[in-house]
């Protein structure tokens, strides 16, 4: 297991983050205690068993991959959390709102994969620095349970061009793929451990590979943005995390105050539909979490 990184008072200090903006990356970030992170897996693992067949609009899967900071107060709790958010304010300053939050998982000895691709290819905000991913283990994330692979430097390219693969195999809503070879020798592994997190950049190129353990692979992970960010079409739907939204461009949704109200469910669909239509223009097939 790799120390976490020394910060100061819960801050970013000038170094890291200057680390931040030459790789792309920046892990393992201490952002709260281990025992916090497993009592939050036990409260998602009890929301997986009282709603499952809870006679929900939409599979709880959906819910949990898309959007979940509307309907779960757990993630937007985690979004919101204090330690996270300080380490986040060091990349995007004091002015920070939720683009999304999602619980991604990996069942155990499972060969599911995440395919090597860049965040920001069909988000419709363009290639921007004003968003940073933080990526929250809510257990260990290793190489034997999947945890995710990193090319440094690959933030300062262009959106790149990706086929989309369609791969029932594949965890992301079009099985997206960067149309360029990346080499092992490139990959860095982002081993993270409950109590840790790992930041990246929209345009940094990352995969992950199966679970080969015995554990589930359980993460929470938030898309932060600067409220200066302008979706190239439609409109942003955001959560304020922290500060003001100095610009005023986002309709700023409101938190749930608990799971699966039947107000924050119409909005989650209305969100949804909104963000199907950009995550999914141009694509030959309508499958996945999103159709």
């Amino acid at each position: 297991m790799l120390a976490s990184l020394t910060l100061e008072n819960g801050h970013l200090p000038a170094p890291l983050t200057k680390q931040y903006w030459k790789d792309g990356f920046l892990f393992p970030v201490p952002v709260m205690e281990a025992a916090e992170a497993a009592e939050m897996r036990a409260e998602l693992e009890a929301i997986e068993r009282d709603w499952l067949d809870a006679g929900l609009p939409l599979p709880l899967n959906t819910y949990k991959r898309i959007n979940a900071n509307i309907v779960m107060p757990l993630a937007h709790r985690i979004a919101t959390h204090k330690g996270v958010l300080d380490a986040v304010e060091g990349i995007l300053g004091p002015d920070i709102l939720i683009f999304a939050a999602e619980f991604f998982i990996k069942e155990p000895r499972t060969t599911q994969i995440v395919s090597m691709h860049q965040d920001l290819t069909y988000w419709g905000l363009g290639a921007i620095d004003g968003l940073v991913t933080a990526w929250v283990p809510l257990s260990p994330a290793t190489p034997a349970s999947g945890c995710m692979d990193f090319v440094r430097g690959s933030h300062t390219q262009a959106i790149l061009p990706h086929e989309d693969t369609f791969d029932d195999n594949n965890l992301l809503s079009r099985g997206q793929e960067v149309a360029v070879d990346v080499a092992d020798e490139d990959k860095v592994n982002i081993e993270i451990h409950p109590g840790q997190m790992s930041l990246h950049h929209g345009l940094t190129i990352h995969g992950s590979g199966p679970n080969i353990s015995d554990d589930r692979r359980i993460a929470a992970v938030i898309r932060y943005m600067r409220p200066d960010v302008v979706p190239s079409e439609g409109r942003t739907d955001a959560m304020l995390a922290r500060g003001s939204d100095t610009a005023g461009r986002a309709r700023l949704i409101p938190a749930p105050k608990a799971n699966f109200e039947p107000d924050a469910l119409a909005l989650y669909e209305e969100i949804r539909a909104a963000q199907a239509k950009v995550m999914m223009e141009g694509a030959a097939k309508n499958k996945g979490i999103y159709a």
